[in-house]
């Protein structure tokens, strides 16, 4: 679950990860023009809706993170529970498309190692000294699933190309790009965002750009250079208002909270 950052005193946001998928599946619907390749494979459009499937049954219980009286946001989430979905997103994944399941796994494997180089920010380096035996044992396991979907893929003359060559990195990298799009807009609340440069954005198979959205005020942001279709693009994301409730351990009740959204609009560079 994330839980968006307020002014002092005010309510939180909280955003179930399927609403966070969802506003990055917004972004790959809209990728590509006459520089950016679009996204054309429904299996890494699947992914993409999907990335954090894993994480469906634990949002649904709202555990609430005593030191915050919110639920537990993100990788402040206890380990043992972040393990389940680290391996429940690719398992969801890989039954529905091996190659779904492979792009899953390499994004649960990137998350621990610094998104394959394309990020500083490495959180098997954040995992507590007693709990790196299993976070490497899982991240193993996701290797081996990685292997054996490759072999199967290629195995394939209907999907062996999508292996080949840099296309299966390029894919790998719109992910991200969504996924981290989304975050921006997720974690942090309007007044406390500031520009950011988002690095690695596929144009082709072989040709990334660094993308940088600028705050312009009155939740309009330019996005330069330009990754999507038009010269504009608005979008809105689920999730619900929140005070905090310390001292439960769960919050049945946060699940029942009217649904709002927030909106952007993003402009061209």
């Amino acid at each position: 679950m994330i839980v968006q950052t307020a002014p002092d005193g005010a309510p939180r946001f909280v955003i179930r990860m399927c609403e966070h998928t969802a506003l990055s599946d917004r972004f790959a619907d809209a990728f590509g023009n006459d520089r950016f390749a679009p996204v054309d494979d429904p299996a890494a459009r699947f992914i993409i809706a999907n990335h954090d499937a894993g994480w469906a049954e634990l949002d649904n219980e709202f555990r609430i993170d005593p030191a915050t009286g919110y639920p537990y946001n993100l990788t402040e989430t206890p380990f043992e529970l972040i393990m389940g979905t680290s391996r429940g997103s690719p398992d969801f994944n890989e039954a529905h498309d091996p190659f779904s399941g492979l792009l899953s796994s390499m994004h649960s494997w990137g998350l621990y190692n610094g998104r394959y180089g394309l990020s500083d920010i490495v959180l098997l380096d954040k995992v507590a000294e007693q709990n790196v035996p299993a976070a490497e044992q899982m991240l193993a396991h996701e290797e081996t699933r990685q292997e054996r979907l490759k072999e199967a893929l290629r195995d394939s003359p209907d999907t062996r190309e999508k292996v080949a060559g840099d296309r299966l990195m390029q894919a790998y990298k719109q992910l991200q790009f969504f996924d981290t799009l989304a975050l921006y807009f997720n974690r942090t609340h309007e007044g406390g965002r500031s520009e950011a440069v988002f690095p690695h954005v596929p144009v082709s198979e072989t040709e990334d750009v660094d993308v940088t959205v600028t705050p312009l005020g009155d939740s309009t942001y330019r996005v330069a250079p330009w990754p999507f279709d038009g010269d504009r693009l608005t979008v809105s994301f689920d999730g619900r208002y929140m005070q905090p409730e310390p001292g439960n351990d769960r919050s049945p009740s946060a699940a029942g909270l009217p649904v709002d959204a927030q909106s952007v609009m993003m402009i061209a560079g």
